[in-house]
């Protein structure tokens, strides 16, 4: 550690923190104490696109985009990222920012429950500093509008007294970034959608793409994991690099109890059967959803809300978290009538259909 850092230590002295002649506990010191050996909290998320895996078609627009606005030395247009969670849209805000050397201030929908909660923000915001929301759906309509001349004219407009005394004052803003992430884009107002430059939807990811993510996680972990380990955590991983990166933890702390440390293709199977995760990465939730369409409704067609009163969970839960993946991989079929189990539903739970009639 280098000179200067300050540390503190309520342990007793080792051999290589004991205090010298002249030393002081917990001031300013050159010499290396114990803590200054204790490694930061470690972020699996990479900080350049050289280092993000997957969404090429996105990260390829971006980067161009980036480029022109660092050619003309102005800010880039705002930014509507979508896709279902854990794909990324954080990530790439936080890129976004370090490519262009900007600022970033995080925040989300749910958070701004006043106009006020906004204008402070955006009154804090420097020339280029990017603006982060996450799940921008959930602002409030009332703090909404304020977002309107903010994002179009850089200003934000105050009303001064009531009735016939209320006067109207217009702050300038800096030119900042807006960059939103939503999981539903269809509850976006058309006013707020149209005004954003860039729009792009970040898709599942390929289990190729999910090996190349965990190998380096891996690395950053300072955990050994075979080719087949690997192969067999993204097959269970449904196409989500946060999901792989937390299985990935788990399977760790298995491996390092009952399997010597390495992660082996039978260590990932053991611990993700403790887990509940079958060899498609579905959770119990998953099962008991596709579950309750069979045995409850004949296979269906019925609707989201009927599925989430008999499961007792909330129907955005089932909507933002369940439903994406089984779409994507065919066990649900969303028609204008209601859901419905595939056949390969019935497959996988190892159910024939005339069992469930």
């Amino acid at each position: 550690m280098s000179e200067g850092i300050l540390s503190f230590s309520s342990n007793s002295p080792g051999p290589e923190d004991r205090l010298e002649p002249g030393d002081k506990k917990g001031v300013v010191t050159s010499r290396k104490l114990r803590e200054d050996g204790v490694p930061d909290i470690i972020s699996l998320r990479p900080t350049r696109f050289e280092d993000y895996v997957g969404q090429k078609e996105s990260v390829e627009t971006l980067k161009i985009a980036i480029q022109a606005a660092k050619l003309r030395n102005e800010p880039l247009d705002h930014i509507l990222l979508h896709g279902p969670p854990g794909l990324g849209k954080t990530t790439v805000s936080h890129i976004i920012a370090n490519e262009m050397g900007s600022d970033l201030t995080v925040t989300s929908g749910p958070t701004l429950e006043k106009g006020g909660d906004l204008i402070g923000i955006l009154t804090n915001l420097g020339d280029g500093d990017i603006l982060f929301i996450d799940e921008i759906h959930r602002i409030p309509k009332v703090v909404e509008e304020f977002l309107y001349p903010a994002m179009e004219d850089f200003a934000v407009d105050f009303v001064f007294d009531k009735g016939i005394h209320a006067r109207s004052h217009r702050y300038r803003l800096k030119r900042f970034v807006l960059v939103g992430a939503t999981t539903r884009v269809g509850l976006l107002s058309s006013p707020l959608r149209d005004r954003f430059g860039l729009f792009r939807t970040l898709d599942f990811y390929t289990c190729e793409e999910l090996q190349t993510i965990i190998k380096r996680s891996a690395q950053l972990l300072e955990t050994e994991i075979s080719g087949q380990g690997c192969m067999e955590l993204a097959q269970r991983s449904r196409g989500t690099p946060r999901i792989a990166n937390r299985l990935l933890k788990r399977v760790r702390d298995f491996a390092q109890v009952r399997a010597n440390g390495r992660v082996t293709s039978e260590s990932v199977k053991a611990a993700l059967s403790l887990e509940g995760i079958d060899s498609l990465g579905l959770t119990r939730l998953d099962r008991n959803y596709l579950q309750t369409i069979i045995d409850f409704y004949k296979g269906g067609p019925v609707g989201v809300e009927a599925i989430a009163a008999t499961l007792q969970e909330e129907t955005d839960t089932l909507v933002d978290v369940v439903e994406p993946f089984l779409l994507k991989i065919g066990l649900v079929l969303r028609t204008s009538s209601g859901r419905r189990a595939s056949e390969e539903a019935y497959k996988h739970l190892k159910i024939k259909p005339d069992e469930s009639r």
